[in-house]
């Protein structure tokens, strides 16, 4: 059985089990945690779509940990002006792990 969900602007396949990196969420170690915005469930009987979710459908997560990411960098250069900007980003995330499909 596994799921699409939506959180953090994007979406994710997920199935019972999975662990996955998400937008962080603010959530303590070992937390759960209830996706409600589930797009699709698919099973041996076949496949679930929502418009634009599955009514009822939930999946149950545990937070493992939550972090940042390696730091990348951003470099902004105009040519012949003297223009250049180099800045870091690290992004912030969740370490969840799929415990229970519901629908």
């Amino acid at each position: 059985m596994y799921a699409v969900l939506k959180t953090g602007g994007k979406q994710y396949k997920v199935a019972e089990g999975d662990v996955i990196y998400i937008e962080k969420l603010g959530l303590g170690e070992n937390e759960t945690y209830t996706f409600n915005e589930v797009l699709a469930i698919g099973s041996d009987d076949g496949i679930k779509v929502g418009a634009p979710y599955v009514a009822g459908a939930t999946v149950t997560a545990k937070a493992l940990k939550e972090g940042r990411s390696k730091k990348i960098i951003v470099y902004k250069y105009k040519p012949k002006k003297g223009y250049h900007k180099k800045q870091g980003h690290r992004q912030a995330y969740t370490k969840v792990q799929i415990e229970k499909i519901n629908g």
